[in-house]
């Protein structure tokens, strides 16, 4: 059985959970090490206890990076109780600076594997400390096996042209995990409003986009009641100047705690008629360039999908002919692109969305069989390396018995 040690930025995240269960699934055995930002028992893996590394911020980069160094000078402790793993994935770049470390303290001869689903914006930077971060980022990365990321936009405009990384990519978009039946929940019918009851857009996930939440409040206030918007997941409070004050006050919003994925997907994305699948979190550029994982659990569970005009989520969309795009980032707009909804426009386009092949929305066992194949690969490249550089010595040694 593949042993996969995987370094991960936030144990509290819903996605780390994910991905730990789409490895096992694919047959692997994982031990979990990373930091924790806060506490979220629904993130938690059954019959894995991480290595907690220690605690983080959001927003704290200079935080986040005395903690790994800190981290970096104690984990030959910290990992005691590991034993050799086949495979070390570091999940962004502080954990693939820790996954390098564990790979010398275990020996150095097992391949690291960086995966990177959202591009940092100091990563982007045309100054001085964004060159600098792109060099640590290519230092720490030259001799990694494999890069996972979740959009082709991320290859296209930052590994490729500006990253100076020359690595094998392997494309993991956020899909849903659906394993074991879950897929099969999916909801195979419109849910139009009751009579009286307002149209509902779902914000799910991550919540860390202040221009979004100003917007569907001031939209909803507008509407005067006709739709409702429903938040559900982690708050970034960092974000926020009031996250709790601002939907409180709110007439129309609503928040309703976090959620375990994939298990109460089907039941969240099952009230709402629309799912907002736009993100103004570092805009232009991160925030332009992602697909999130609220498109895929809209598209699955058959909510229909809002998309940004300009971005890779409206460029998926538009190549699918499904959703709705707004083309400005303005309360008035919104109101332009909703305020004619009716019972035939929605039923059109939800029609659209439940016509599409459910595979593009979810990962199966299959498929996380297949990502572990893979990793499996690299361990098997990467002895026959190993033999391939041990022949000149083999040989020289045989010469001198002769």
């Amino acid at each position: 059985m593949l042993h996969i040690l995987y370094f991960v930025h936030d144990l509290a995240d819903p996605a780390v959970r994910r991905r730990v269960l789409m490895l096992q699934a694919g047959g692997a055995r994982v031990s979990l090490a990373g930091f924790r930002r806060d506490d979220n028992a629904l993130a938690a893996v059954h019959g894995i206890e991480p290595i907690e590394l220690g605690k983080t911020r959001d927003a704290q980069f200079t935080h986040r990076i005395a903690a790994v160094f800190t981290s970096a000078l104690k984990l030959r402790g910290s990992l005691r109780s590991v034993q050799k793993p086949d495979v070390i994935i570091g999940r962004n770049l502080e954990m693939l600076a820790l996954a390098n470390r564990a790979r010398s303290i275990f020996g150095g001869d097992m391949p690291v594997v960086y995966e990177c689903l959202d591009i940092h914006r100091l990563l982007l930077r045309k100054d001085t400390l964004g060159a600098a971060l792109r060099g640590v980022e290519r230092h720490f990365g030259a001799d990694a096996a494999l890069l996972l990321t979740s959009s082709p936009a991320f290859v296209e405009r930052y590994f490729r042209p500006r990253s100076g990384l020359d690595l094998p990519i392997v494309l993991l978009e956020n899909k849903v995990l659906a394993l074991d039946g879950v897929g099969d929940m999916a909801v195979a019918s419109p849910r139009l409003p009751a009579k009286g009851e307002p149209w509902k857009i779902g914000w799910f996930g991550a919540l860390r986009c202040r221009k979004s939440l100003a917007l569907l409040d001031e939209f909803s206030r507008r509407m005067d009641g006709r739709f409702e918007i429903i938040l559900r997941g982690r708050p970034a409070h960092s974000e926020f100047d009031d996250f709790d004050g601002i939907v409180r006050d709110a007439p129309f919003m609503h928040f309703g705690g976090p959620y375990k994925n994939p298990e109460d997907l089907s039941a969240i994305y099952g009230e709402v008629q629309f799912s907002w699948a736009i993100d103004f979190f570092e805009e232009g550029m991160n925030s332009s360039w992602l697909l999130p994982n609220r498109l895929y659990e809209g598209g699955l569970y058959g909510a229909v999908p809002i998309a940004m005009d300009g971005t890779e989520t409206s460029r998926f969309l538009t190549s699918r002919k499904i959703g709705l795009t707004l083309d400005k980032a303005n309360p008035a707009h919104l109101v332009t692109l909703m305020s004619d909804m009716n019972e035939e426009r929605y039923l059109a386009a939800f029609d659209a969305v439940a016509a599409q092949d459910r595979r593009q929305w979810m990962t199966d066992r299959a498929d996380c069989q297949g990502l572990v194949q893979r990793l499996a690969s690299l361990t098997r490249a990467n002895e026959q390396t190993a033999d391939l550089q041990a022949l000149p010595q083999l040989h020289r040694n045989r010469g001198g018995l002769q």
